[in-house]
């Protein structure tokens, strides 16, 4: 992978070979907080991380894999959204399928390396699925796994003694989001709120039936956004703590009728993607008026896969989609939010595909 912004102005192709499964997750993090910075004018590009199904997690920045973490059998379902820690050491978190969390130093040298791995921990015999950084503790994180149960860790203690906090949500969990204290958790039809110094529910946000896919917040806005079929709904948080009737601000509608599996909300767009479609749409969070879509495959295969992982950072966009044995990342920045973007796609093993997309 090149430079992201050299990519978009025309640069060479490149190929991207090492997962050999589905992309579980992306990440993007600024290059100053890794070993790889050498000048004070790199400190603005970033890198992109990716967690694989084959239980590897990969760095890619200017061309290439440069970092590769673990890489043993199980599954990474997930990785943190922010990475741990305060000062200069700084480490990543990922979740596994058999319940392990993994903390990684992204500042130690050398390509494929165990010695990165600063810690193991068990979390519980039920997949990792979900964790995020504890806005105003960094050094803490929340984690969620499959069977409901949410647990606060103290990356700092000792591996017997991490385990700060522990509750669990009535109803089968499909996403959570943290913001300080508070930790916003979409379960079955749902989005309620925890206070993590108590670790108890506090209110409730949204309730969207039949079911939520996926949930995204803006706090400084007083917005939760949630993922439902065939649209994503934009929801006041300040009526859940009233205990007003719950009802969305607005709803942004889809082309087609899938869920909405992935959310990204900032204070000027809102984008969706999903495991059964491969259109990636934004809407402008002010007016909910939607503004461009694109496709995250090669054109020969639009219409058979879906959206496996998606990562936003400013103008730039990550997807990630899997065909087959053949994986796809898909890289778009925004030339202007309301009229036109550059995409180019990579396809991981054998070739790539580059297109420019404008309004639709």
């Amino acid at each position: 992978m090149a430079k992201i912004d050299s990519i978009m102005s025309g640069g060479s192709l490149v190929t991207m070979p090492g997962h050999n499964s589905r992309v579980t997750c992306l990440r993007l993090f600024p290059l100053s907080e890794t070993s790889l910075a050498q000048s004070e004018a790199q400190t603005e590009e970033n890198v992109l991380l990716t967690s694989n199904c084959d239980g590897s997690i990969r760095l890619w920045w200017k061309g290439a894999c440069r970092r590769v973490f673990g890489g043993w059998h199980a599954a990474v379902h997930t990785m943190s959204d922010k990475l741990l820690g305060n000062g200069d050491v700084k480490v990543l978190a990922s979740g596994e399928h058999y319940g392990s969390i993994c903390l990684w130093s992204l500042s130690s040298s050398g390509r494929r390396y165990r010695q990165a791995l600063k810690a193991k921990f068990c979390g519980d015999q039920k997949p990792v699925k979900w964790m995020s950084v504890v806005g105003n503790k960094p050094s803490n994180l929340v984690t969620m796994s499959g069977d409901s149960k949410v647990r606060v860790w103290d990356t700092t203690k000792l591996s017997d003694n991490r385990c700060v906090g522990l509750t669990s949500v009535r109803r089968k969990p499909v996403d959570m989001k943290c913001h300080e204290n508070l930790l916003y958790v979409a379960a079955d039809s749902s989005v309620v709120v925890l206070d993590l110094r108590v670790t108890q529910k506090v209110s409730t946000a949204a309730i969207c039936k039949p079911k939520i896919f996926s949930l995204t917040i803006m706090p400084s806005k007083s917005l939760v956004c949630t993922g439902g079929l065939n649209k994503a709904m934009l929801w006041d948080i300040r009526k859940g703590q009233e205990r007003w009737k719950l009802e969305p601000v607005t709803e942004l509608y889809g082309r087609l009728q899938t869920p909405v599996t992935h959310l990204h909300m900032d204070p000027y767009k809102i984008i969706t993607g999903g495991f059964e479609s491969n259109i990636v749409e934004t809407w402008e969070t002010d007016t909910g008026k939607k503004t461009i879509s694109f496709f995250c495959t090669q054109p020969q295969y639009r219409f058979n896969r879906g959206c496996s992982a998606m990562a936003v950072n400013a103008c730039r966009i990550v997807a990630a989609c899997h065909v087959g044995v053949r994986g796809f990342i898909s890289f778009y920045r925004f030339l202007q939010c309301n009229s036109s973007a550059l995409g180019t796609v990579f396809e991981v093993h054998d070739h790539i595909y580059k297109e420019s997309l404008a309004e639709t």
